[in-house]
């Protein structure tokens, strides 16, 4: 095992920002720009735990290659525990994949939700029952008809003042939080987050490595998550154990060839926990809500609902960029339940489909996204 002196290193050390106590101490590298020593380059941007003065190259926490070192998967476990301890609430939305499974095994709620567009082939169902059985958690469910959701939309884009495409995922949210309310929940986790910090969109891991990393930081800087609006709206407390603040800044310092490899996503967070969650759902293909509820059937009603004709004229008469008819059909409701789209502010970027401010990626109002970099 290979140990290499500290302060022979030609590199600048700075305390880790978690400022915990830990049983070695742990140092962030910065390698001196004009030194292109191997081991200097080697250590650059890396954590590494440090005793006596020694760093064991073995003890590579962030920024491993190559063999994931286990001592990682054990921080992370310990680190996302700590964040459930902070972030309890009375149940889970539960859907079966990765990140609520992990919610569910760590936390060990009384209680899970899952929800689902009746007469779809909704897998959240078969996946969420198999964890509820494994835990002895109580679970309910809810199956929404097409009808139901289209008589529903309206208070929900009231509530989140969006026409975003994305709109079937937030009514399984919705109908998910309802039957929480109904059942005398007051607190309720969510898995959000958990893809956004370990690449878990099939997007995020074409990405270089460094492109990823720089992608992920901006995010957490601007990244939205619709089940706080919804539950404040239905009188429900959301938690939300992957976005706790210690939690982000530790998943931010992980290196981005652990988080995807071999082009599978998530793939640190799927290692950390692969002997406590059955194999099937630990590596079980990552699934939008929209199709693990089964609510993709919602996008061919909508767009059956606006013929040609209605669509080309809204997109000659009104100044937005629509981007098919279910855009179209949304915005209709939007605009008779909330109205005028507010425009961006001077300090605000303007988004080139419909002028609301709009985030570095993503427009709230519109769900127009920016290129990714």
């Amino acid at each position: 095992m290979s140990k290499i002196r500290a302060d022979t290193l030609c590199v600048i050390a700075s305390p880790d920002k978690s400022g915990r106590s830990n049983p070695a101490r742990f140092l962030t590298y910065a390698r001196n720009k004009d030194c292109h020593a191997p081991a200097c380059q080697a250590l650059a941007g890396r954590s590494l735990a440090m005793t006596g003065g020694v760093v064991d190259q073995a003890d590579v926490i962030i920024g491993a290659k190559g063999p994931v070192n286990m001592d990682i998967c054990e921080q992370l476990k310990n680190k996302f525990k700590e964040a459930v301890e902070r972030n309890r609430a009375d149940g889970i939305l539960l859907s079966g994949g990765l990140d609520t499974s992990i919610l569910a095994f760590v936390a060990r709620p009384s209680v899970g939700f899952t929800v689902a567009l009746k007469g779809s082939l909704a897998s959240d169902l078969v996946y969420s029952e198999k964890i509820a059985k494994l835990l002895g958690m109580q679970h309910k469910k809810v199956e929404f008809t097409t009808e139901e959701a289209l008589a529903i939309l309206p208070e929900i884009i009231g509530i989140l003042k969006t026409f975003d495409l994305a709109l079937p995922n937030d009514l399984s949210i919705y109908f998910a939080l309802k039957l929480a309310r109904k059942s005398g929940i007051s607190s309720i986790m969510t898995g959000d987050g958990a893809d956004e910090l370990f690449a878990g969109y099939s997007y995020m891991t074409e990405l270089p490595p460094k492109d990823l990393e720089r992608y992920i930081r901006r995010l957490s800087q601007n990244w939205h998550f619709s089940a706080n609006e919804l539950g404040k709206a239905l009188g429900i407390e959301i938690k939300q154990p992957f976005l706790d603040e210690d939690f982000i800044r530790f998943a931010l310092e992980i290196s981005p060839e652990l988080k995807v490899k071999d082009g599978v996503g998530k793939y640190i967070l799927r290692k950390s926990f692969e002997d406590l969650i059955p194999a099937e759902i630990v590596w079980r293909k990552k699934e939008p809500i929209e199709y693990g509820s089964g609510s993709t059937k919602l996008h061919e009603v909508i767009n059956s609902m606006v013929t040609d004709k209605e669509f080309q004229s809204a997109r000659k008469e009104v100044d937005i960029k629509f981007i098919n008819k279910e855009h179209l059909f949304y915005w209709r409701i939007y605009n008779q339940v909330v109205g005028k789209i507010p425009k961006a502010r001077d300090d605000e970027i303007s988004c080139p489909c419909c002028g609301a401010g709009m985030g570095i990626y993503h427009c709230p109002t519109c769900g127009f996204s920016n290129p990714l970099l």
